[in-house]
């Protein structure tokens, strides 16, 4: 019993050793626990932080978030949960290399991008602007990226974590004997106790090996025994080692290979999440500028209404205009202010939409529901437009997109996964060696070799010592030496083949993964072509978009002039106030056109950014503060409020 506990103590010395060697720093930080024990203990992801960051109330004063494009761009970084959703992708695209580290299965890396709504116009016409990725490649690129393996497919792979056991019992049994004669009594009694350490690895290769350390002591009455008590013990190690299915680092690797590409399918989709983010919050910013001029421009038709009401008022009084000027004057007062109306609501639902997305907590901040937003950058169509060509966009975007890479890992991927399929229809041939070294110690029997039949009665006999091998006396000292000695050794070499006659499973496996893989050649090739025609699309729009605002400018001017001519042939009494009204509402449908035609200008600028991989170049985004959450470029300075 004292030898057990001895090597109880040593194998859990053992244990420690080899625990503290082989532990790994946690990736959340946690700091709980020694080296041994982490293993063992879960690590906690922290909670949530649902606080917003420090620039909100920097920008906030006197009720009014005054907000430039860099720092509507700022707080998206910092404070929008579709980009703090996609932060933990990366890292449960870490925890999943983690797992194909130890040879276990992949359990996926999610690549699905979130797209919110962010124009007032969209929810309330039902058409998607200004929240969208570059068209259809990038609003549906990345979506399948990751090549990841859901179901064990392919030769199974070893398990690559070292494991220890150990078994220890202590028994007592009582075995009545029908012949005596090997015993030396008919009711044996045994104490046997055991304790049997091990440890076992797999490795890439397709080796497997197992040691053994087995000990056993036995008390027993039978008194033909020579040793009693006695102690047997056995150092043993197995090695296997795959010759055809399983063998090579290629096939028993190949989970880590496509773990480790799933790492840069999650920068990648995080990428991805950033610019779909930062183009719809600059798209929505710009319709939240569109929308304020919207609000002036129908602010100032209503004064021109107003006006035209209160002089012709003025003129009926005095006789010289009839009557019903006064009732004409009068509805379209009314009808500008229900446009006036129609345009505030629209602008109040903008400011909604974008302080849920520059919030972690939406509206539910009482500083934050009821503050107006104040866009302080201005809508500016450049004069001239860079010529660059369009094959040059094309390169940019089939260099640049997340969506064009993540569709090449996808494939990688496939092709990785193939090596475990095609290595499944091979036979199964290993080779197995095991050496063991076995041991034996004990002290003589003391108790009377049992009377030989025929002996007088009362007849015992003692045994000689020297009839006992003096090389087996001895304690647990003297079985470990003769382990180190390996005075007793066994050796054993063998093989074993295992071959399927049909091998229909393996088969199959094989032809699902080569037609998975031709469908991903084909979908690739769709996004190629769907890339190309987002570029073309999009220097389209930003061509259509500058011709619109041209006219539109060219519109308003006309009407500003005609206008003009109408109040001044009315007052010499050469128009009447039919066409002044017309002329008015005219001028106040232009320049809403104009405003608008300029917002989609900026829109469809940012559209080709998309499309062509250039969101974050273009505004100055650095990825490292986007995961994060901290930007470092400081707040604009607030503007200037005269008294």
């Amino acid at each position: 019993m004292r030898h057990i506990r001895t090597l109880l103590v040593v194998f859990c010395l053992l244990l420690v050793a080899a625990a503290t060697a082989g532990a790994q720093a946690p990736p959340f930080g946690h700091s709980g626990g020694n080296r041994f024990t982490r293993p063992y203990q879960p690590q906690e992801v922290p909670p949530v932080n649902l606080a917003n960051s420090a620039r909100l109330e920097s920008l906030l004063r006197a009720g009014r978030i005054y907000l430039s494009l860099q720092d509507t761009i700022a707080l998206a970084l910092e404070n929008n949960l579709d980009i703090a959703l996609q932060r933990y992708v990366p890292l449960v695209a870490n925890a999943s290399r983690m797992r194909a580290e130890a040879g276990g299965l992949l359990r996926g890396v999610p690549t699905a991008v979130q797209r919110a709504t962010t124009s007032a116009l969209a929810q309330a016409t039902g058409v998607t602007g200004g929240g969208g990725g570059g068209g259809g490649g990038a609003a549906t690129g990345g979506g399948d990226a990751g090549g990841t393996i859901i179901t064990a497919t392919g030769t199974a792979i070893p398990n690559l974590d070292p494991v220890m056991f150990t078994q220890a019992s202590f028994g007592h049994r009582t075995s009545p004997q029908s012949n005596s004669f090997n015993t030396g009594t008919n009711a044996l009694v045994l104490r046997n106790d055991v304790a049997n350490f091990g440890i076992q690895k797999g490795f890439l290769t397709g080796t497997s090996v197992s040691f053994g350390w087995n000990n056993s002591r036995l008390a027993t009455n039978a008194g033909r025994s020579d040793f009693n008590p006695s102690t047997t013990a056995s150092f043993s190690l197995s090695i296997s080692q795959n010759l055809l299915q399983g063998f090579g680092m290629a096939v028993n690797g190949r989970n880590i290979r496509i773990a480790r590409n799933n790492e840069r399918v999650s920068d990648l989709t995080f990428k991805q999440q950033v610019i779909t983010t930062t183009s719809a919050i600059v798209s929505a910013y710009w319709d939240l500028v569109s929308f304020n001029e919207n609000v002036r421009v129908r602010r100032q038709a209503l004064a021109l209404n107003q006006k035209l009401y209160e002089d012709n008022r003025k003129q009926v009084e005095i006789g010289t205009l009839a009557p019903i000027e006064i009732v004409r004057a009068e509805a379209e007062v009314a009808s500008s202010q229900q446009a006036l109306t129609q345009a505030e609501t629209q602008l109040l639902q903008q400011e909604t939409l974008i302080k849920n997305a520059l919030s972690r907590v939406g509206v539910a901040s009482p500083s934050l529901v009821d503050a107006r937003i104040v866009p302080t950058d201005r809508i500016t169509v450049p004069p001239t437009e860079a010529v660059i060509p369009v094959q040059d966009h094309i390169e940019a975007a089939l260099k640049d997109r997340p969506d064009v890479a993540q569709v090449k890992l996808q494939i990688e991927n496939t092709k990785i996964g193939l090596k475990g399929s095609r290595n499944q229809l091979l036979p199964s041939l290993d080779v197995v060696a095991d050496l063991r070294n076995n041991a034996l110690a004990g002290q003589i029997n003391k108790l009377p070799i049992p009377r030989i039949q025929g002996a007088p009665p009362g007849f015992t006999q003692q045994r000689d010592p020297a009839s006992v091998d003096p090389f087996f006396i001895g304690g647990y000292g003297t079985a470990l030496s003769q382990l180190f000695a390996r005075n007793f050794p066994d050796y054993s070499i063998g093989f074993q083949l295992n071959i399927p006659l049909r091998n229909r499973s393996a088969q199959a496996d094989m032809i699902l993964d080569q037609l998975s893989l031709r469908q991903q050649e084909l979908r690739q090739q769709q996004l190629l072509n769907q890339v190309r025609v987002d570029v073309h699309n999009a220097l389209i729009a930003v061509r259509q978009a500058r011709a619109s605002h041209e006219a539109a400018q060219k519109a308003r001017v006309l009407q500003e002039q005609t206008l003009d001519a109408e109040q001044k042939k009315y007052t010499l009494g050469a128009s009447t106030i039919f066409f002044v009204i017309q002329a008015q509402r005219d001028l106040a449908q232009a320049q809403s056109v104009e405003v608008s035609a300029a917002s989609q200008y900026m829109k469809a600028r940012t559209q080709l950014d998309v499309a062509t991989g250039r969101t974050l170049e273009a505004n100055s985004i650095s990825i490292d503060e986007a995961i994060r959450g901290q930007v470092a470029r400081a707040p604009s300075p607030l503007p200037v409020i005269q008294q």
